[in-house]
This record gives C-alpha cells, sequence and structure tokens, in this order.
C-alpha cells in the first residue's frame, strides 16, 4: 500500500525543487505536482483548462471541486503502485484534505512537512523562476490568498499529530537534509541504485 506525503509551504518555498530531488535519490518516491496538472491542463486547451489558466493568471487559486478530480484521477494508479507519494500543492485548503483522507484512507496519509519560508524570500524566488503566471500581481495575489485560505492546513495535519515543520531557507542542499530528515520520520525512505 502506498503512503502520501503532503509538502506544504507558500508558493516558492522550493517545493517542487525538493519534491523533485527527493523523487530522484529515493527509490519508489513519486513527486506529484498539481501546479504541473493544471498548468498541462491550461496548455491543452480543454475548457477545464481555460477556465484554470484564467483563474491562475489572476492568481486565483482553482476549486476545490475540479483540484479534487483531478488529483483523484491521478492518484488512483500510483496508490496501487506502493510508491510513496510526494503531494506537492495539494490539499490547500481543510476541505482538500478531508477529500484527500477519503481518497487514501487512514493508513494512507503518513502526514505533512512544512517547508518554513517568509514572503520576501518566496516571493524573489518566484521572479527568478519567471513562469508565465509568476506576474508580480499574480504572485502576491497568491501569497495573500496562502495566508488567508493554505495557512489553516497547518492547523489541521497539526491537531492530528501529522505534521512536521522544515526551515526552508538556506542553499538548496541544506534544505534537502533537512526534509529529507523529515520525511524519513513519516515513512521509509531507501536510496536509489
Amino acid at each position: 500500500m502506498s503512503r502520501v506525503v503532503v509538502v506544504l509551504g507558500r508558493q516558492g518555498s522550493g517545493k517542487g525543487t525538493q519534491c523533485d530531488l527527493l523523487q530522484q535519490r529515493y527509490d519508489r518516491v513519486s513527486h506529484v505536482s498539481t501546479g504541473e496538472m493544471l498548468r498541462d491542463a491550461a496548455a491543452s486547451g480543454t475548457p477545464l483548462g481555460r477556465r484554470a489558466e484564467a483563474l491562475m493568471t489572476a492568481g486565483d487559486l482553482v476549486p476545490d471541486d475540479v483540484v479534487c478530480d483531478v488529483v483523484a484521477e491521478r492518484l488512483g494508479p500510483l496508490l496501487r503502485s506502493g510508491n510513496t507519494v510526494l503531494l506537492d500543492g495539494f490539499p490547500r485548503t481543510p476541505a482538500q484534505a478531508d477529500a484527500l483522507s477519503e481518497m487514501v484512507g487512514t493508513d494512507g496519509l503518513a502526514g505533512a512537512v512544512l517547508l518554513e519560508v517568509g514572503n520576501e524570500d518566496a516571493l524573489e524566488r518566484m521572479l527568478v523562476r519567471g513562469r508565465a503566471d509568476d506576474t508580480a500581481a499574480g504572485i502576491a495575489r497568491r501569497l495573500e490568498l496562502y495566508e488567508t485560505q493554505t495557512a489553516p492546513l497547518v492547523d489541521w495535519f497539526a491537531v492530528r499529530g501529522l505534521l512536521r515543520r522544515v526551515d526552508g531557507t538556506g542553499a538548496v542542499a541544506e534544505v534537502f537534509d533537512r526534509l529529507s530528515d523529515a520525511v524519513a520520520g513519516l515513512v521509509t525512505l531507501r536510496l536509489s541504485r
């Protein structure tokens, strides 16, 4: 049975970079980025993709029902694979966390790690990466939404004893070491050969 580890943190905290590194370093680890799934949907030009693109460009979050459907479809095969699944960008709200808990069952949700990075560091990182939806207004809106909508998610995991906090500042390798330790406290990690 697969176990799911949620990687939390405001946009620009390094979640995607760190999850990619964990996937490369450890055997049977799969990184699922909700942002990449939504950007792929936007690029597809489907009605759902166009809706997602408009919301992301404005800096708004995609509605729970749409995100939950996309994630459930992607998680299905991974949950049967036996891999540890790193979820990056989902859940974003307590309602989405409830939906995730139902998707994976009580034994499937290993916990969450929170990459803690200040707003200024996050803003600087997002401006440097230069994605199309990383406009100054869009970034400011997403950071504001994080504080009002996503931060309560930290409490959701904390009250269930499922939260580990990780200092997300410093060199990529330093953050990786701290994050690896936190994830290894939730699931068994084996180095790739």
